[in-house]
């Protein structure tokens, strides 16, 4: 990819979000005002078609001109994932629709390579038996896939740590992995969403599709991280386990938290609420700008303490 298609990808991005933000707008689809909501203008569910469609275009011309920058079947795994949120965004789908199908992607992933099969020594384990590692690799798929979703309650949070995670992935690798030029893709796909996801009118959100597709792209990635062909640079060593864990530490805390807390009180861990970390700052009168800011800086720092410490 050269600088043309680097801002030809950003300008297409910027297209479909306009567009599609227009249609819906047109239609009156707006994202519901509910006790959850953080906004009080009207807003588009839209940012993750825009992404979504802005990726598989250019990743069809590739195909097409057959440049295969990266394996375009692993599309498949995140099409479906991207459907499922399109589904969850119009018709509120029941939360075991989703996790059924979330396994079924799991299985896909893990039938495509990508299988959590060695813990790197912790809990005293390294390699572990087909099976388990099958069933783990589900469970952690789960959790990554709805912890991003969890954290996908504030303007520009979601995205903000796609993009962390893809880049010192990307950086702490001796080579570039499988997936560079579709986490590159990605990326400036996202950009525009910035300029819509902070409108005051009219915003656009990242909605369940993108969270979806989002948390799909940053498991591949965690996947092939704990696998063997990932190797990190020599002045970058560090227990790749704890590096993955590291990576995304703020929507695991807060998907943790959030699970406890509904519990305790009694409630399904999936019935939504406002005790997630983003909105207990909310409470507090920092703008979305703000927190974001705040959230990104701290997990940056405590990724840079786990190197020094280790």
């Amino acid at each position: 990819m050269n600088t043309t298609s680097i801002v030809l990808v950003v300008i297409v991005s910027s297209l479909i979000s306009f567009i599609v933000r227009k249609w819906f707008i047109n239609l009156k689809k707006f994202d519901d005002i509910n006790f959850r909501s953080v906004h009080q203008s009207k807003a588009t569910k839209t940012g993750g078609i825009s992404v979504f469609f802005t990726v598989f275009i250019f990743s069809s011309y590739y195909y097409i001109q057959s440049n295969q920058i990266y394996d375009f079947s692993i599309i498949i795994p995140l099409g479906i994932m991207f459907i499922v949120g399109v589904y969850d965004d119009f018709y509120n789908a029941d939360f075991k629709l989703k996790f059924f199908l979330q396994i079924i992607v799991a299985k896909i992933l893990i039938d495509y390579g990508l299988v959590i099969e060695n813990f790197h020594g912790v809990l005293g384990l390294d390699r572990i038996p087909r099976i388990a590692s099958q069933l783990f690799t589900v469970f952690v798929f789960l959790v990554i896939v709805n912890a991003f979703n969890f954290i996908d309650g504030i303007d520009g949070l979601a995205i903000s740590e796609t993009i962390k995670v893809i880049l010192v992935i990307e950086f702490l690798s001796i080579t570039r992995t499988p997936f560079f030029y579709l986490g590159i893709l990605t990326i400036l796909a996202i950009i525009p969403l910035y300029y819509f996801n902070f409108k005051k009118d009219y915003k656009v959100f990242l909605g369940d599709a993108g969270s979806l597709f989002l948390g799909t792209l940053i498991s591949i990635y965690i996947f092939y991280v704990l696998g063997p062909e990932y190797h990190l640079k020599d002045s970058f060593m560090i227990n790749k386990p704890l590096l993955t864990m590291s990576l995304i530490s703020y929507p695991l805390i807060d998907l943790l938290r959030v699970f406890i807390i509904r519990i305790k009180n009694k409630k399904s861990p999936f019935n939504p609420d406002q005790n997630h970390i983003h909105h207990l700052l909310l409470k507090k009168g920092y703008n979305h700008f703000i927190i974001v800011t705040v959230i990104l800086s701290v997990s940056l720092i405590f990724l840079t303490s786990i190197f020094f410490i280790s």
